[in-house]
């Protein structure tokens, strides 16, 4: 523990001018605030902390260690189980990895599904951190009204794939099926509808004057510092550094759209919020691109001993049920390599480290999950702030207790 403590302006003072003594507060690992399965122990003097010491691994699922014993194909189901409120990124940026350890070059209409999809997913994705937000300040009305649009982007997912939460969406080499007409006329319907629902939202909160003097200054973090944890996404671009991976290292022909990357100045928790408010209006634009600039072709590539067959053709073609058995038994040869493939997760940099002897399962599988590094900045962040601005800038970081543990 420091020899200094903060006083009432939140100047350091010596802990010998303290009377009494220092009090120990759990906040989590069950409490409703924190969100999540999150544990810190904090040292308060009256509100204000003095230090915080997080404790991880309480939903640890080892998915490492599963997905090294399974079939490639069969890993995706264990991706959605990451950031759950954003799981097509997660799943897309997998078979993108392995895409790239077998040298496959997907069909552009793929790329441009696959943009469709992750954009939506990064919209719900910010829906739920920026309404979440504005709960913590006691506005409850805005997320009510989020959350009814974050279900039509579910409703998108199911027409993709039957799911909604856990998507498993998409296969290694593209998607089991092409884009059907009933999610061509949702999504043209929700990207009519959803803007002006959404700068409705944006009304109750970013220049609400109560909002901003609970937010602005709560858990700041300069560039330098973000920086030097590592930070990617959101939390990072809040501080004022303008990376992103769709930009730096395109994938999946980002390259053919048009966007801005938004960023703040201060890294505090009023930045996080319109970061991510700007960002959506952003995934918006680059959804309009992919669907009126949709490519014509196949919605999967053409790599048979990858690519698992439709059902259909399983029951009527012979060659499709030989590489339908195949796939499934772990008799295609994956080629051995090492490869790191990265995609802008909604929380930043979402790195997929795959290493193959040969085998029909992964050798070595390490992901770079976002909330694992920046959540280590967190008790610097809230060191000094007031107890009820620790909840805050956990929100403001989006933690989520699946993609930090894993």
């Amino acid at each position: 523990m420091s020899d200094l403590i903060f006083n009432e302006k939140g100047q350091l003072r010596s802990l010998d001018s303290i009377d009494g003594e220092l009090a120990t507060l759990n906040l989590g690992p069950t409490h409703p605030a924190t969100h999540g399965i999150f544990q810190n122990v904090l040292k308060v003097d009256g509100e204000r902390i003095v230090s915080a010491e997080p404790t991880v691994g309480y939903i640890h699922r080892a998915f490492e260690k599963l997905a090294e014993r399974r079939p490639f194909h069969q890993v995706t189901p264990i991706t959605d189980r990451l950031n759950y409120c954003s799981a097509p990124i997660n799943n897309m940026g997998w078979h993108m990895s392995v895409e790239k350890l077998i040298g496959a070059e997907m069909p552009k209409r793929v790329d441009y599904m696959r943009v469709i999809v992750m954009e939506l997913a990064r919209i719900a994705d910010h829906l739920v951190c920026n309404s979440v937000i504005g709960v913590d300040t006691g506005a409850l009305t805005g997320f009510t009204y989020m959350f009814q649009e974050r279900e039509r982007i579910y409703d998108l997912y199911e027409e993709i794939s039957g799911a909604r939460l856990t998507t498993n969406v998409g296969r290694i080499g593209g998607f089991d099926r092409d884009f059907s007409p009933a999610f061509i006329d949702k999504l043209r319907d929700f990207l009519k509808t959803f803007p002006a629902r959404f700068e409705e939202f944006n009304s109750l909160l970013e220049r609400n004057r109560i909002f901003m003097d609970r937010v602005i200054g709560a858990g700041p973090i300069t560039a330098e510092r973000a920086l030097s944890y590592s930070f990617a996404g959101p939390n990072l671009r809040a501080a004022g550094v303008d990376y992103d991976v769709r930009v730096m290292n395109p994938y999946s022909s980002y390259e053919d759209f048009d966007f801005d990357i938004p960023v703040g100045k201060d890294g505090d928790t009023y930045d996080r919020f319109q970061v991510r408010q700007e960002e959506i209006r952003q995934s918006l634009r680059i959804i309009e691109q992919a669907l009126e600039n949709m490519p014509q072709g196949s919605y999967h590539a053409d790599i048979p001993s990858f690519y698992i067959p439709p059902k259909q053709e399983v029951y009527s073609s012979m060659e499709a049920l030989i590489y339908h058995f195949k796939i499934i038994m772990g008799e295609t040869p994956i080629p051995s390599g090492e490869i790191y493939h990265a995609v802008e997760g909604a929380n930043g940099e979402l790195g997929y480290y795959l290493i193959s002897d040969g085998g029909r399962t992964p050798y070595r599988l390490h992901f770079r999950r976002p909330c694992f590094i920046y959540y280590q900045a967190y008790p610097e962040m809230i060191q000094g702030s007031l107890l009820s601005d620790a909840i805050l800038t956990m929100s403001s970081m989006n933690v989520i207790a699946g993609e930090l543990d894993a």
